[in-house]
């Protein structure tokens, strides 16, 4: 699904169509109006909201249907991730305040300055702050709230959170559908190793 600009930071930066491959060592922005949903080889289901930046750092396939190790970087914005068919221990989120680990879940992240913020939608989660300070989310609407002031990074959990994703996929029809890799591909694909793919509409 995409709506509006998506874009490929490189370089020169180039507009991203549904049905285009996200590649690893990508940058991909969404514009100031714009919302994007990737999903994954594995099945796992990426969305972006508006003024987003995320970078796929990392993909070891374990097979053809799943990642060993996935590493991604959200770096400012809003995003939803849902993961997929892959071992939990194979992904590694981060932002840059903090790394969440994930088993069987639905999460909202918000990715800011001087503050991220990670709500459980789904399963469990374990946020961790750069220094070691971890909480568990184990309750849907638990929340880690991850605060840098003065150099100094701090990490709270509630189970109030004070934003989720749930104004993004009001926004944007199709924005937090969860869809298998092989519905969302192309009927024609090239002969090339993907990463994930654009879908939707």
């Amino acid at each position: 699904m995409i709506q509006n600009e998506v874009v490929r930071v490189a370089v020169t930066t180039t507009p991203i169509n549904v049905g285009d491959s996200m590649l690893r060592d990508e940058t991909v922005r969404t514009g100031a109006d714009s919302a994007a949903r990737f999903v994954m080889t594995d099945s796992t289901n990426l969305s972006l909201g508006p003024s987003a930046t995320l970078k796929l750092d990392r993909t070891v396939f374990n097979d053809q249907h799943s990642y060993r190790d996935v590493a991604i970087r959200m770096t400012t914005g809003a995003f939803r991730f849902v993961t997929g068919h892959s071992e939990k221990t194979a992904y590694k989120i981060t932002t840059p305040l903090a790394t969440i680990g994930v088993r069987g879940t639905t999460l909202d992240i918000l990715s800011q300055r001087s503050r991220s913020v990670v709500v459980l939608q789904e399963g469990a989660a374990s946020v961790c702050t750069k220094s070691s300070q971890c909480v568990q989310l184990t309750q849907p609407g638990d929340a880690a709230i991850i605060t840098s002031t003065g150099g100094k990074v701090g990490i709270t959990k509630t189970n109030t959170p004070p934003w989720t994703f749930a104004a993004n996929c009001a926004a944007s029809a199709g924005l937090c559908a969860v869809n298998q890799y092989a519905a969302a591909s192309p009927t024609i694909t090239p002969a090339v190793q993907d990463d994930g793919m654009l879908c939707g509409r």
